[in-house]
């Protein structure tokens, strides 16, 4: 199967309490992440929490970009998936951190529809072998008994 789309998981950590509350900076900064990659718009929806923080989504045409506020804390939850170009993730994201002016982020690359090999594929079998121990320690107590007799 090939590559469909790049998903990014990103935590921006040290955002100004202003910016990260402000309900028209963070939608002009999904909308400017738009126009700057050329995405197009199918939804936008914006939810302002009590008593601060705010959720917005972008629902694209085979993508979406939504953001979590965490403004108490300066923290904000990025999730970027786009089909296709794998660049425009990357720039949507650099236009993000432009307006959010985050101190510190941890970005998660994650290859959505990327399975690798058909081995990649297949479910991974643990093997324990704590009941084999026990039988080898069982059979040496036996031994070290018989021994001793």
């Amino acid at each position: 199967m090939k590559l469909l789309g790049k998903h990014l998981a990103v935590d921006m950590y040290g955002c100004s309490f202003e910016n990260l509350n402000n309900l028209e900076l963070v939608k002009n900064a999904i909308l400017a992440a738009l126009t700057q990659t050329n995405m197009t718009l199918l939804n936008l929806s914006c939810q302002k929490s009590e008593p601060q923080g705010l959720t917005v989504l972008a629902l694209l045409a085979k993508s979406h970009i939504s953001i979590h506020t965490y403004p108490d804390l300066g923290y904000a939850a990025v999730d970027v998936f786009i089909c296709g170009d794998q660049t425009r993730s990357d720039q949507a994201l650099a236009v993000l951190k432009r307006f959010l002016k985050p101190e510190k982020t941890k970005t998660t690359h994650i290859m959505r529809g990327d399975f690798g090999s058909q081995k990649d594929m297949k479910p991974r079998i643990r093997v324990s072998i704590a009941p084999l121990r026990r039988v080898r320690n069982t059979s040496a107590k036996v031994w070290r008994f018989l021994r001793n007799k």
